[in-house]
């Protein structure tokens, strides 16, 4: 006599809706149908939600390990000449063979920095001759410097057209020159052959 007209309308509603009986069998204690994760994906997944960061401060702390990780892995790359983990001005066979050409042979700008030294130690003479003398040098190593500079950046870019005719070759002849001014017991990556030996 008091029941609702809503309640009344719903019932018969609830009664006649179809019930879906699935054909497929399914684990009752596993939600969705998937199976239960083994135990070791489950700790594996919570090690992973663990291990993320999750501050700023974190984050950044994991990315300076990280950073330092990288520079550490470089660092050992220049000293043994890994080409995986060399910085990118380093990479690939047409810089390879350029520090190997430019290693393998005596270069005269190479000496630049210790006749540099002494050139700057006889300037401080103060007698008109060594003057003269230092000018006269100076001018000399400088001359024979580019002049080997032009000699061997001729000869790498033939040997590179021809060894690599398909392969970037753009700044390989500036990065062998650039090379070839530092000391062979400072260059990095450090050399791979020795002199005399064909790279």
């Amino acid at each position: 006599m008091f029941r609702s007209r809503a309640k009344e309308e719903k019932a018969p509603v609830a009664e006649k809706a179809p019930v879906t009986v699935s054909k497929q069998s399914r684990d009752p204690q596993a939600p969705k149908g998937r199976p239960t994760p083994k135990r070791s994906e489950a700790q594996r997944r919570r090690r992973s939600v663990a291990n993320t960061p999750m501050t700023r401060k974190e984050a950044a702390r994991r990315r300076r390990e990280e950073r330092r990780a990288q520079l550490e892995r470089q660092r050992q790359a220049l000293a043994t000449g890994d080409e995986r983990y060399l910085p990118p001005r380093d990479k690939g066979p047409v810089r390879r063979f350029a520090r190997d050409f430019i290693d393998s042979r005596f270069n005269l700008a190479e000496f630049f920095l210790p006749l540099a030294v002494v050139i700057l130690v006889l300037s401080m003479i103060r007698d008109p001759a060594v003057q003269a003398v230092v000018m006269l040098l100076w001018l000399a190593v400088i001359v024979l410097i580019v002049l080997d500079w032009i000699v061997t950046g001729f000869r790498l870019r033939k040997v590179l057209n021809e060894r690599f005719p398909d392969q970037n070759k753009r700044g390989a002849v500036a990065y062998a020159l650039m090379r070839s001014l530092q000391m062979r017991r400072l260059r990095l990556p450090r050399p791979q052959v020795k002199r005399g030996e064909r790279p």
